[in-house]
């Protein structure tokens, strides 16, 4: 079981301070992230922790945030069952049911069994909870899907449950690469193909429908790559940022040539739905 390092911050301001330096953690060995109310702890395996790990961390340098932070080695935990403790299913729409492997099955039109480890991705984030929504809300049958950023693919099995093929469900994260590939194989999803890697992947691909659940800067970087593969008449799904971050995201958008179709809101987090 391997050793962990944890790293605590405190952002002032939060938003969208804490957004940023996941960001900017995640292109380091950082493998998950809790959201705190004054900021963000951030965890990485022992073996890839070096002393130097955040020395090129731009925010920590910006003089528009004030971040402070202290970490601390984890003591060897059993994650399996600290997820067993706190995990409740998640309800969406009395449609969709997210549960755990050992929760008991209740008759609902998409019942999925996630069991994430630590990985993103359980529907208890407004984020995912609200692209759940927008799947449920949408024709996906017989069409090709990208699930961009996938962490525990749970998105990904849905559309394969709505009726959507071929999927492509990609991740950088080499622990939400092995999970969702553990995740769709126990939901008896055939196709699904799980792939390591980032928008590099997606050169020569088209799809009808593209869900991103990520986060701002990685959205804004990304978008044209995102049209580039989308087909005339295709879907984008996007989420992962907060409410004072849709002008930049719709700009992008826009000026692309893409048109806004629909928003959900859960707490301060958007989920923005936009057609070819």
């Amino acid at each position: 079981m391997p050793q962990y390092i944890g790293y605590h911050f405190i952002v002032i301001p939060k938003e969208p301070g804490a957004e940023i330096l996941m960001a900017e953690l995640g292109e380091k060995p950082f493998e998950s992230f809790e959201e705190t109310e004054n900021g963000l702890s951030a965890y990485i395996q022992k073996q890839f922790w070096t002393e130097d790990v955040l020395s090129d961390i731009q925010i920590l340098e910006s003089e528009e945030f004030t971040i402070t932070y202290e970490f601390e080695e984890i003591e060897q935990v059993n994650w399996n069952e600290e997820w067993e403790k706190n995990f409740e299913p998640i309800d969406v729409d009395n449609t969709c049911r997210v549960r755990a492997p050992f929760h008991e099955k209740i008759d609902v039109t998409y019942d999925i069994v996630i069991e994430p480890k630590m990985s993103f991705g359980t529907g208890h984030h407004e984020t995912t909870f609200m692209m759940i929504q927008h799947l449920l809300e949408t024709d996906v049958a017989g069409k090709k899907t990208l699930d961009m950023g996938c962490g525990t693919a749970i998105l990904a099995i849905l559309a394969e449950m709505k009726g959507a093929q071929p999927i492509d469900a990609i991740d950088i994260d080499n622990w939400c690469y092995l999970n969702s590939i553990e995740n769709a194989e126990r939901n008896n999803c055939s196709h699904i193909s799980v792939y390591e890697g980032d928008a590099a992947l997606l050169q020569g691909k088209s799809y009808d429908v593209i869900i991103a659940n990520i986060n701002r800067n990685i959205l804004l970087n990304d978008m044209q790559q995102y049209v580039n593969c989308l087909n005339k008449g295709g879907i984008l799904l996007l989420s992962g940022f907060y409410e004072e971050d849709i002008p930049a995201i719709d700009e992008s958008c826009t000026e692309k040539g893409l048109t806004f179709v629909k928003k959900h809101q859960k707490n301060n987090w958007v989920s923005l739905k936009y057609i070819n």
